[in-house]
């Protein structure tokens, strides 16, 4: 059967990436891309698009009732340092725009959902180091709420209605296509493009922040894996662990210094973005997505580092 494919918030940093990858795989024509505002990038010479603001509902079900999906990836979400400027528009945004979708899944029988969580869902009493898969999690910013919240949510429907909804637990990610979006780990982005333009940066986070990252390559290529594996084998239905590489601002320095020998790295002032990151483990454990859909990370930090400044000198 031919997959119809909607991916709402496709011009965020991850979407961007997920919809042409998907219509590699599917086809442009059943790939429908949806965001509030015009794509800026090649998506928008490709049909077809629509504008949705996930907020409105029925805005939503005539998407669905045009085009009749067998899969939905809800991707519309407000990250962790621009949530805790607006906390009601990112927890009425990231829960309503799930609750909506997840109501409109089951009334059009949409085979599969896709909704990504974050590390965001961990907090200070969570272990640091290769934090597990069911830990102690006590997030302290809104995003992470509503992420937590939007877990049991996935679940919940999973367990009433027999939904099949999949989820991962989203590290930093970093790429060279399209701008971050107002996370905590951004400056893993922001170095690369100073590196090359300035020669300098000034990180916003300390020398010895350790936080879990990944390569957008990877989480792609994990996300499509995972709505690709037998519903028999998913055991997780709130969000799966995934681990990538971790590294501090400094150590992905050194790694960037051995391709910009002058490179200089500087730390700024106190940031709010500080404390969000010494809630956040250093590592995951992500032992679940390994054995049930045989998940493994392709690029390490050399890897990652040698792909960024290649094609962003391109």
């Amino acid at each position: 059967m031919q997959e119809k494919i909607i991916v709402l918030g496709s011009n965020g940093q991850i979407g961007t990436e997920l919809v042409n990858a998907l219509r590699k795989i599917n086809g442009d024509d059943n790939v429908i891309a949806c965001d509030i505002r015009r794509p800026d990038y090649d998506i928008k010479n490709s049909a077809p698009f629509e504008f949705v603001n996930v907020l409105e509902k029925d805005v939503i079900k005539a998407v669905f009732d045009k085009y009749q999906p067998t899969q939905v990836y809800l991707l519309a979400a407000l990250l962790s340092a621009t949530g805790e400027q607006n906390p009601k528009l990112a927890w009425d945004l990231n829960m309503n725009g799930l609750l909506n979708v997840l109501d409109l899944a089951l009334e059009f029988k949409t085979k599969k959902v896709y909704w990504p969580s974050s590390i965001a869902v961990f907090g200070p009493s969570s272990p640091k180091d290769n934090t597990p898969q069911n830990t102690i999690m006590d997030p302290n910013t809104v995003y992470g709420i509503s992420k937590l919240a939007g877990e049991r949510w996935c679940e919940y429907y999973h367990e009433k209605y027999g939904l099949d909804v999949r989820s991962i637990r989203y590290p930093g990610l970093i790429s060279y296509k399209a701008a971050p979006g107002g996370g905590t780990t951004d400056y893993a982005i922001h170095i690369f493009h100073d590196a090359l333009k300035k020669g300098c940066y000034q990180s916003f986070l300390n020398a010895g922040s350790e936080l879990p990252m990944m390569y957008m390559d990877d989480a792609i290529r994990a996300t499509i894996e995972l709505m690709d594996a037998p519903a028999d084998k998913i055991t997780v239905r709130s969000s799966y662990n995934l681990a990538g590489v971790s590294f501090t601002p400094e150590v992905l320095a050194a790694e960037i210094r051995k391709h910009i020998p002058n490179f200089e790295l500087t730390y700024g002032p106190n940031d709010p973005r500080q404390k969000i990151a010494d809630s956040w483990p250093h590592s995951i454990n992500d032992d679940y997505a390994a054995k049930d859909w045989n998940w493994k990370p392709e690029f390490d930090l050399e890897k990652l580092t040698v792909d960024m400044l290649d094609n962003l000198k391109k």
